[in-house]
């Protein structure tokens, strides 16, 4: 089965992952910009990122068949610093126009700030000016469930933003009703250790439905596995949930998600089962 991971960190992975994701069935992938693993000191390192997410990455990815997307921010952990956070802000409308350029994201709160919260609003604002799709980072742990009700409450205070052009992500069993009962997608990271496991995921499919889900690995510098969205297709299979119901999620969801944005020139492939 064909498939996309909605949430990826490529630029973290070698070059061997994206040839077993190949192998696999996943024909496409979208690239948040994301922590570098420290934090960046000026706006020219941020630029030098965006450049690689743009181009290096889609075309390490084209290698392998596999059609590669991004989104561009300054990350939640980096949002603290207000006053580089909209330096970075100010140039993001210089890739913007790019191809596979989705919309803004992963943006969200980390430690649920002030400054988070400053930075967050003013990437709405830039969002809403160039007409832009937005991908959610909710916080982690015990910050989850507070994180996710005040990205919630700021999302729905702008009447502004069109809600089926957001993705919540990273929601677990106690943050994917709010998300999906206020109108927005939601994103389920299947993760080792944090986050969800494939069978949890299986649960909510259980649970909720179908409807504005979707699952991805957000394969990155910690503890992760990029292949984990092939796992998640393997624990609905031994479920005996049915081919359609599994594709949907994995390849007709993404698809139907990100073809909002005018960046999303998908190519399916001809023989999609």
């Amino acid at each position: 089965m064909y498939y996309i991971d909605p949430h990826i960190h490529m630029v973290s992975r070698t070059t061997d992952d994206y040839e077993t994701l190949a192998r696999m069935g996943c024909v496409g992938m979208s690239e948040p910009a994301f922590w570098a693993g420290f934090d960046r000191g000026s706006v020219d390192s941020f630029r030098d990122y965006f450049r690689q997410l743009t181009d290096f990455e889609r075309r390490r990815a084209a290698q392998f068949g596999i059609q590669h997307f991004t989104w561009l921010c300054i990350n939640a952990k980096e949002a603290e610093n207000v006053s580089l956070s909209r330096e970075v802000l100010a140039i993001i409308p210089e890739f913007l126009g790019l191809p596979g350029v989705l919309g803004i994201g992963e943006i969200g709160l980390n430690k649920n700030t002030r400054n988070e919260a400053t930075v967050f609003l003013e990437h709405l604002e830039l969002a809403v000016q160039h007409q832009q799709q937005i991908l959610v980072h909710t916080p982690h742990l015990d910050d989850k469930y507070a994180g996710t009700r005040m990205i919630l409450d700021m999302l729905c205070d702008d009447r502004r933003i069109e809600r089926h052009r957001v993705l919540i992500d990273h929601v677990e069993e106690h943050t994917i009703r709010p998300a999906l009962e206020q109108g927005f997608w939601a994103g389920m990271t299947l993760y080792p250790l944090t986050k969800c496991t494939p069978a949890r995921a299986a649960d909510m499919i259980e649970i909720y439905g179908p409807e504005r889900l979707m699952v991805n690995s957000a394969g990155d510098w910690g503890p992760s596995k990029p292949t984990a969205v092939p796992d998640f297709i393997m624990e609905m299979r031994r479920r005996g949930h049915p081919e359609s119901l599994i594709r949907r999620v994995v390849y007709d969801n993404p698809v139907r998600f990100f073809r909002q944005s005018a960046g999303f020139q998908f190519h399916a492939p001809d023989d999609t089962p």
